[in-house]
């Protein structure tokens, strides 16, 4: 299976994953009281394998710091408000998964089932399927992986610029919002999916435990504990046609502080 490289379409569909009955706002502020608020403008995604790969993410924002456009300079989704809630997101691409955030080749944040937290709420370990086709029996199966991930002490960067996308409000309110322009499954998805906590390793195996594929971020923290910097190596594990590693850099800039 072929790693994805990374697009970025709807930054508000973003999918990740908190525990129980508590908010993702709840979570995030429980487990980083001390976090500071900076909401990211840009991200340039740089490949050693293929500059077809590059991207450069670049998040606007209106006079109130809410987030009016996403784009990566291929794919982006314009964000309209009323009442201060978010009303639509308007996307020229296909949704944005945390996949393609990862150089993940698995749609695990996507279809995954959550078999343990840790302490601070964060999945470490999800169950998920892959359905490819088999052309020794001309028909598609399905197979089921595991993901084990494995997080920095450092707030997830991405919250507060989700928070100004109006995501983090549907999010809370998933229970009870089921809007005509959103998919309810989705969000219920992406409620179930969120974070407190940056990811700095996912590992994929089978269900025998066998490696077939690893993501390792390597992350530069500024004073304010959120990436500045930081490398992908995704590697994905292959006995017969033999490994393929790609990497990538990256780079984080931040709205100024007021």
């Amino acid at each position: 299976m072929k790693f994805k490289f990374l697009t970025i379409v709807a930054l508000a569909s973003i999918v990740f994953t908190s525990c129980g009955n508590d908010s993702n706002t709840d979570d995030f502020m429980d487990g980083n009281p001390n976090a500071v608020a900076r909401l990211i403008t840009n991200i340039t995604v740089v490949s050693a394998q293929s500059s077809d790969e590059n991207r450069n993410i670049t998040v606007s924002y209106d006079a109130a710091n809410r987030v009016t456009s996403i784009s990566d300079g291929i794919d982006s989704a314009l964000l309209t408000y009323a009442n201060d809630e978010l009303a639509n997101v308007a996307s020229d691409g296909d949704n944005f998964s945390i996949e393609e955030l990862y150089e993940s080749p698995y749609d695990a944040f996507e279809t995954g089932e959550v078999i343990n937290y840790n302490s601070a709420g964060n999945p470490v370990n999800i169950r998920f399927y892959e359905t490819e086709y088999d052309w020794y029996t001309n028909s598609e199966v399905t197979t089921e992986y595991r993901a084990e991930i494995l997080y920095d002490n450092m707030p997830n960067p991405y919250f507060y610029t989700l928070q100004a996308a109006g995501a983090i409000e549907v999010m809370d309110n998933v229970e009870f919002n089921f809007s005509a322009d959103m998919s309810a499954p989705e969000i219920v998805q992406a409620s179930m999916l969120f974070p407190s906590k940056n990811i700095r390793k996912i590992i994929y195996t089978d269900v025998d435990g066998n490696l077939i594929a690893d993501v390792t971020l390597d992350f530069v923290y500024n004073a304010d504990n959120y990436p500045s910097s930081g490398s992908v190596t995704a590697t994905e594990y292959d006995t017969e046609d033999g490994n393929i590693t790609s990497i990538y850099a990256l780079n984080y800039t931040y709205m100024a502080e007021n």
